[in-house]
């Protein structure tokens, strides 16, 4: 059997709803009681760690406060806190995204840096950008939340090598752009073809012994080319394969 039947195989068995559940805890549970673009991007940015301990921490927040006042969001919030984020950083999230709904949908904010060349990276780099500009509060809590704009180089093209993969954003787009028993599909304007891996420590590990990865350094470049080799499988969604390749990981199936 090659890699490829192998891989395939895998995308129909995971390609289930029993995948996410109790017993298989991840973020996108959270994400897919609400269906909605904000909430979802809340849950894909504080999914690192522990995924029970992901799941559990999301399932606790009240995502009404995204169309409550400010004053409202800095009460209910003041004790909730997760790992590198105290309650503060969580509070000017929520004070963040709910600026941001007022004005636009994330989706077009998004669209803004993607239309101009097809580049998620672009798009990603226009919501980060939009999540800096609508507030000035500043910690390493909510630097390492909303993630660090990329680094470019000097004809202001996002530098591969030296960048993070920007596994939770990536992730977020997965849910967005993809539809089928895991992701929900909410855009219809980005191409799925287009998306880049989102690479964790699971994806990356599994990427290298499989080889589709011949690369030591996890880093933005890492991703793009795990995500060429699984274009090879199949050029119009090569993430389909993207949960496959986590539950790999995450299980040891190796």
């Amino acid at each position: 059997m090659t890699l490829k039947q192998q891989l395939d195989n895998e995308v129909l068995t995971r390609n289930s709803k029993s995948e996410l559940s109790e017993n298989k805890p991840d973020p996108l549970i959270v994400a897919k009681r609400y269906n909605d673009e904000w909430i979802s991007l809340i849950c894909a940015l504080f999914a690192y760690g522990n995924a029970g301990q992901i799941v559990k921490f999301l399932s606790s927040l009240d995502f009404t406060l995204l169309d409550k006042t400010e004053d409202e969001i800095k009460e209910k919030l003041k004790n909730k806190y997760y790992r590198f984020q105290n309650s503060d950083d969580v509070i000017n999230l929520f004070i963040s995204i709910t600026r941001l709904k007022q004005k636009s949908t994330l989706q077009d904010i998004f669209l803004l840096g993607y239309n101009k060349n097809k580049d998620v990276l672009e798009g990603i780099l226009s919501i980060i950008q939009s999540i800096q500009d609508i507030n000035t509060y500043y910690s390493d809590g909510y630097k390492f939340l909303i993630g660090k704009l990329p680094k470019l180089d000097k004809y202001g093209k996002i530098k591969q090598i030296g960048n993070s993969p920007y596994k939770r954003y990536n992730m977020f787009l997965r849910w967005m752009v993809r539809y089928d028993n895991l992701d929900m599909g909410l855009w219809k304007n980005v191409d799925k073809k287009d998306l880049i891996l989102p690479l964790d420590t699971h994806t990356f590990k599994v990427g290298q012994k499989l080889g589709l990865l011949n690369r030591k350094t996890y880093d933005l470049k890492s991703a793009i080319l795990i995500t060429e080799e699984l274009r090879k499988f199949d050029k119009n969604d090569p993430m389909k394969y993207d949960f496959a390749l986590y539950r790999i990981g995450q299980e040891k199936i190796l």
